[in-house]
């Protein structure tokens, strides 16, 4: 059972959102030296290869069960091959901060999916109130007046493409939640196995090998693949075993705030005024979903 959040906790929350946010600088620097299917098959596979040392030196064996395997197909490719191609592709024609941010609409997709498909998972009026809330930050990121901020013919099509990730990865959450009990690291292996399988012989087919990337661009493909994509699934795994996957979910408000911050340090981004008051709304509307009902006070 979940216990009170420690010190420990709290630092790996803050460090998974560190780490996940700077995800999205790290595509946008590989994108120097890569297409954006080997990047996706890249961080797959060193993702993969950094899980698997660990299920060895752990002894976690991987299931036979064929259901499970069917989970963990669905959640190859809905969770790793289908988001990381689309934010790598789209980040070719949208900032990095604006990927970040779509990543806020995860919990409100997630939200009115599981009221479909996650016993238990009904939609109450706080959850609903905030999902509508959620939605209007969605219209304010893309709509009129900021398809335009990169000069990208394709900009909007890319900005799409970072809220499609997002539904990706929200539906295969879904699944996650749905698939029989695993322990969570051999799940991983066996996603990011599937998905390497899938990603790398389509990357080259696709693209080709890639010819000598610069000392940046391997640098940051090495970081998407051992932390975002595999060591960060450990401190992942910790948390929710000691705090439970509620205060987990609090790394959603992190993340887009690290990418933005990044952005604009680094990579000297823009920061529009309108993405700030879409983050702002989305978060508002995210916590809002999750808050607690006021108990009446019984009567004396």
């Amino acid at each position: 059972m979940p216990t009170a959040p420690t010190l420990g906790n709290w630092i790996g929350l803050y460090a998974l959102g560190l780490i996940w946010g700077a995800s999205f600088l790290g595509v946008a620097l590989a994108l120097d030296g890569f297409g954006p299917v080997s990047i996706a098959a890249g961080r797959i596979a060193l993702g993969a290869l950094t899980l698997g040392a660990v299920a060895l030196i752990a002894r976690i064996p991987l299931p036979r069960d064929p259901v499970i395997w069917a989970f963990t197909a669905a959640m190859a490719v809905l969770s790793n091959a289908l988001p990381f191609f689309l934010l790598s592709w789209s980040q070719q024609h949208v900032s990095s901060g604006f990927a970040g941010i779509t990543m806020a609409a995860i919990p409100l997709f997630v939200i009115g999916l599981a009221h479909v498909f996650v016993p238990g998972e009904r939609l109450t009026r706080a959850k609903a109130a905030g999902f509508a809330i959620g939605l209007l930050g969605v219209a304010e990121l893309i709509g009129p007046g900021v398809l335009r901020t990169t000069g990208s013919a394709l900009e909007s099509v890319a900005k799409l493409g970072c809220l499609a990730a997002s539904l990706s990865y929200a539906v295969g959450a879904i699944v996650t939640r749905r698939c029989p009990s695993v322990h969570p690291v051999a799940f991983g292996v066996m996603a990011l196995g599937i998905a390497s399988c899938v990603m790398v012989p389509l990357a080259l087919v696709t693209e080709g090998v890639p010819t000598a990337p610069s000392q940046q661009a391997m640098g940051a493909l090495i970081y998407l693949g051992l932390l975002p994509t595999g060591l960060a699934t450990l401190i992942l795994v910790g948390i929710i075993r000691s705090a439970g996957p509620s205060f987990l979910s609090q790394v959603n408000y992190h993340v887009p705030v690290w990418s933005v911050i990044l952005g604009v340090v680094v990579l000297s981004e823009e920061l529009p005024g309108r993405f700030i008051l879409a983050l702002a709304i989305i978060i508002g509307g995210l916590m809002y979903s999750r808050r607690k009902p006021v108990q009446p006070v019984p009567a004396a």
